[in-house]
């Protein structure tokens, strides 16, 4: 059974009845006559219904949103891989051939240019990171933004693509206040840290980049949660930290450092059973710099 719309416009022919659409066949036809105006039209609605964000994306009309993380930005475009014409109908095997051809030579001439082959490989890895740190698209792409600056400046000729990729993750890292050290990008990439750390300063030089010192009260989280602690411990680790904000405490100081400091001296306030090593390992840090950190805490806030 049909089910059909009327539109209230009336019928050229027999001026008497009205315009219905059948939503299924796509046909408009006269309510009187049976006039049929057009046999199809375009639906502007989604493909079909999605119950997942996969399968939502696999059904949209329109492709990827364009991105500074892909090599061609998202504009390039590709042959369809299905042996199929406009209609429907399988190729005939000399066109299937031809195509095949025609498939090859495009994909080879999408990567042409030395640049090309640099964002490829450069962004390859970036995209591995992405996973590895579960990093935010934010991020993501003002990494892609910074690495395409050092390209166009030539700083990447004679330097390791993965060493400046990584740098410029942890550029963008500290732009964007996400909390992820620089032993996290090393560990992530596999590289020295000291060579990231050195292509991040070529970065902050050449570029010019003005990073903003990071907060101390971001890395809270990240620590008790690795740690399992509480939400009051964590609570009140942020009440420390303000305060030692606002005399100043925290200027020149690793904020992992401090955070971890923070978060053992709400432990020892609130009771909570967690040794210096526990706190230590959760936030990269030596049980020393914690040690120090907690006594400074300690007397200048006279907790």
């Amino acid at each position: 059974m049909t089910k059909s719309v009327g539109s209230g416009v009336r019928c050229q022919r027999c001026n008497k009845g009205v315009f219905l659409t059948d939503s299924n066949t796509g046909e408009m036809f006269c309510s009187k006559c049976g006039f049929v105006a057009t046999d199809r039209i375009e639906q502007e609605g989604p493909e079909w219904r999605a119950f997942s964000k996969d399968e939502g994306d696999n059904r949209t009309r329109t492709g990827t949103p364009t991105s500074l993380a892909m090599h061609d930005m998202g504009l390039a475009t590709i042959i369809n891989p299905v042996n199929k014409d406009a209609t429907g109908k399988p190729l005939s095997a000399s066109m299937k051939s031809t195509i095949e051809r025609l498939r090859t030579w495009d994909n080879r001439s999408q990567v042409h240019e030395p640049a090309d082959r640099n964002f490829r490989q450069a962004f390859s890895e970036l995209d591995r990171l992405k996973t590895k740190l579960a990093l935010s698209d934010a991020v993501i792409e003002k990494t892609a933004y910074i690495y395409r600056k050092a390209l166009d400046k030539g700083l990447v000729r004679g330097r390791s693509i993965p060493g400046l990729i990584a740098a410029s993750l942890y550029a963008a890292c500290r732009n964007t206040e996400t909390p992820r050290t620089l032993t996290d990008v090393s560990n992530g990439i596999n590289i020295k840290r000291k060579d990231i750390a050195r292509c991040y300063r070529l970065l902050l030089r050449e570029l010019d980049l003005k990073m903003p010192v990071v907060n101390p009260i971001k890395c809270v989280s990240r620590i008790s949660s690795i740690a399992g602690l509480s939400e009051k411990t964590k609570r009140k680790a942020v009440e420390i930290l303000d305060q030692a904000a606002k005399i100043e405490l925290s200027a020149g100081k690793d904020p992992m450092g401090l955070a971890a400091a923070a978060l053992y001296l709400s432990c020892v306030i609130n009771g909570e059973n967690k040794t210096q090593k526990d706190i230590a390992v959760s936030a990269g840090v030596t049980e020393v710099t914690i040690r120090n950190r907690y006594k400074g805490l300690k007397e200048a806030l006279e907790l």
